[in-house]
């Protein structure tokens, strides 16, 4: 039997024991983003995935790399303590085949290689630093069963930290197709850094979404978005906490409730009403927001700023908002995976899988 290897991503298996694909594993997907790191750890079901545990916790790992072109020494320390604590809740599930992304803060630091070597060495975790076209498919993959049909087409963005993805898909006949895709350099981490946390006058809120809305335009022209649009051949679905936020508000809830927002529709007046109001509170002011609170009062406004803009961009009317994306996504292809492994041994042992 090959020699077991401690949070190896493939764990291996005897060549004599028959495999029963997804369905022998636990299976864990860990995204370290610009701001969060973020676990999911899960079984196969009839449905499609259980999970059975999550974590989740603000790093800010994404901090000062915009300016220093670097990962802080105090950044990687949240971030290897948060990975610690998803390692302790993988071993206690008895997860067996993994997979651990980091992304655009990750992308930016030229000390990246290091941080990399540093997580292995303390946590033992393999963390693989994705680019942004492979981010953008992890998120769709996670967030395409929220797709309405009726629509030829999604646009389809993740308000990250340090970037925000911005997809769009074509749907047909049960199937979604990516027909293109675009990173831009503005998140919740890196437009927050420049616009500060006190109150917003409205001209500076309005310069910085019209800022990003030149960003965009070049992706809605060379896809012919804005006749599409009109024509009313577009759905819009968002991945971010951005939009989990401002669709907790906007249905009044008394803390963040994950079932009540996932899959809820959040139309453009009201998103863009809460902005504003959002815009004229002080930072304690939001923090006293039950959907919002102390970790992401000071980082809000960026969000909204950006959501704005998108809106403004490609005036569809409301969005589908989603409270899952890479994580789930990746557990999607470890569980694909699995299932292609174990048809592939069956056949070269004689199994009938």
């Amino acid at each position: 039997m090959a020699r077991q290897t401690k949070h190896r991503r493939i764990a291996p298996r005897s060549r004599f024991m028959p495999s029963t694909g997804r369905w022998a594993h636990t299976y864990a997907a860990l995204d370290l983003g610009t701001h969060n790191c973020r676990l999911l750890v899960a079984r196969p079901s009839r449905s499609g995935i259980r999970v059975i545990d999550a974590f989740s916790r603000i790093v800010r790992l994404g901090e000062g790399v915009g300016s220093s072109g670097r990962l802080s020494e105090a950044a990687q320390r949240r971030a290897i303590e948060a990975i610690q604590v998803c390692v302790e809740k993988m071993d206690r599930r008895g997860v067996n085949r993994y997979r651990a992304i980091a992304t655009q803060a990750c992308r930016l630091a030229s000390n990246r290689d290091q941080f990399v070597d540093r997580v292995m060495s303390e946590t033992g975790v393999l963390l693989d630093v994705i680019d942004a076209r492979e981010e953008a498919r992890l998120a769709i993959k996670g967030c395409v069963p929220l797709l309405c049909p009726g629509s030829d087409y999604a646009i389809i963005f993740d308000i990250g930290g340090g970037s925000t993805q911005v997809v769009l898909v074509h749907c047909k006949s049960g199937s979604t197709t990516i027909v293109d895709s675009m990173s831009i350099p503005y998140g919740v981490v890196t437009l927050g850094e420049q616009i500060g946390t006190d109150a917003l006058d409205e001209q500076v809120y309005g310069r910085w979404v019209e800022t990003i809305r030149e960003v965009l335009e070049a992706f809605c022209l060379r896809n012919k978005l804005a006749a599409k649009v009109a024509d009313g051949r577009v759905q819009m679905l968002g991945t971010s906490g951005t939009v989990t936020t401002l669709s907790g508000i906007d249905r009044s809830l008394p803390r963040y409730i994950r079932s009540e927002v996932d899959g809820s529709y959040l139309a453009f007046d009201a998103a863009r009403e809460i902005s504003h109001r959002l815009r004229r509170m002080s930072l304690g002011q939001r923090a006293d927001e039950p959907c919002i609170g102390k970790d992401r009062a000071d980082l809000v406004l960026a969000g909204c700023i950006i959501l704005e803009a998108i809106c403004s961009v490609w005036p569809v009317g409301r969005l589908r908002v989603a409270d899952r994306g890479i994580r789930e996504g990746i557990l999607q292809d470890l569980m694909k995976a699995a299932d292609v492994e174990s048809a592939t041994w069956g056949q070269m042992n004689g199994e009938r899988c």
